[in-house]
């Protein structure tokens, strides 16, 4: 979705700002604000799995518990994890200021934060901006594209998306992430929105249903972040019921396209490539093969070569504990067979990986399930963007 195009702004009964608080250094946005006006304020939300979590993950599980949001505040510029209690302090204050600056409850707010590990935020620069925020607060599309922005990081792009359902309600919302990217339910920092007029048992069945089948199969690195949060908000503005399942795919059609747009602009990306994984066992299977070739350096780095080295794929699948007859393996790349039969099937030479777009797709002919994994190649700009991380 181009710049200026709606994201969370585009359903009914929410508004947003992005603004600079001096939380980075380099002066650019780094504050967001979302707000939902309601008539209702249903919100669910998924969290990283990971067991160092950062104190605005923390809070935010809290909150949830009560699946009600009124506002939630982003910081770029500092994660405000490995911060201890003082840090987890400087986050519960940071949503009592949101809270008495909008006439809400602290426990209506969540707190999401990215960049740095183990720096605790300036809440001089932290409580300015969600002042300045607040007075900036609009339902328009600049609002909602000055949000997305406010959330980057190492990011080169904002990331919105938006689609209207025919009944009359609308889902969008925006996304961050172009590195520390691995699923276990999300991959970074993502609000979405919806005025449709849900239930918090449907909206959170819905958002887990949504993440299963994109952020979760979306692995630049294998890293994953101890802040990764994804968040829906429900304002119940349009007044429309939706049927449970066609929401479902409405928030999964958002999801989708968030998960391209971060895809496409990892740290240093040169080529995406998708790994399908067909013909398994169970779905467990074809994620866990997907995954571990999607993660494996070897593999990774030919790609950024072009080289469609089809021994390192085979050997990055074979050591996954999962059912695999390698006579009946089938491995190709760019829609031609490589391997077949437990041999060559095709020359290299056959196959022209030159272009940014990339499919991988393993056939192991031994059950009816499938699943697909999206990465990025292994990069001299990957490497030179994480040997100096400072944002």
């Amino acid at each position: 979705m181009p710049a200026g195009s709606t994201g969370v702004t585009g359903p009914a009964g929410f508004r947003a700002a992005g603004v600079a608080a001096g939380i980075k250094s380099s002066g650019g946005k780094d504050l967001a604000l979302v707000v939902n006006d309601g008539p209702e304020q249903v919100a669910a939300g998924v969290f990283t799995t990971n067991k160092v979590q950062a104190a605005p993950v923390l809070w935010s599980r809290q909150v949830l518990e009560q699946h009600r949001l009124r506002a939630v505040v982003l910081n770029a510029g500092c994660a405000n994890a490995c911060t201890g209690p003082e840090g987890f302090q400087d986050t519960h204050a940071t949503a009592e200021h949101v809270a008495d600056v909008l006439g809400v409850g602290a426990i209506e707010v969540a707190v999401c934060s990215t960049g740095l590990i183990g720096e605790r935020l300036p809440m001089d620069a932290v409580r300015g901006g969600v002042d300045a925020a607040a007075a900036a607060l609009d339902a328009g599309e600049r609002a909602g594209f000055d949000a997305a922005t406010a959330v980057l990081t190492t990011d080169t792009v904002a990331k919105q998306a938006l689609v209207r359902d025919p009944d009359g309600y609308a889902v969008g919302g925006f996304a961050k992430g172009a590195g520390m990217l691995a699923p276990n339910l999300a991959t970074m920092l993502a609000v979405l929105t919806t005025d449709a007029v849900l239930g918090a048992e449907e909206l959170d069945a819905a958002l887990r249903a949504a993440t299963r089948v994109t952020f979760d199969r979306l692995d630049v690195d294998g890293g994953t972040s101890t802040n990764d949060t994804v968040l829906v908000l429900a304002s119940g503005a349009s007044g429309v019921r939706p049927d449970p399942a066609t929401f479902t795919e409405r928030l999964t059609e958002v999801c989708s396209d968030l998960v391209r747009q971060l895809q496409g602009d990892a740290e240093g990306v040169t080529k995406t490539i998708d790994v399908v994984v067909r013909g398994a066992a169970d779905e467990d299977d074809a994620v866990a093969i997907g995954r571990t070739i999607a993660e494996d350096n070897l593999v990774k780095t030919a790609l950024f070569g072009s080289d469609p080295n089809w021994g390192r794929i085979a050997m990055a699948l074979g050591r996954v504990d999962a059912q695999i007859d390698v006579d009946a393996l089938e491995i190709a790349a760019n829609g031609v067979t490589l391997f077949a039969g437990g041999t060559r099937a095709a020359d290299r030479s056959a196959v022209d990986l030159s272009g940014r777009e990339i499919e991988i797709v393993v056939d192991l002919h031994v059950g009816p399930h499938e699943a697909t994994i999206m990465t990025t190649d292994l990069s001299h700009g990957y490497v030179e963007e994480n040997s100096a991380y400072s944002s």
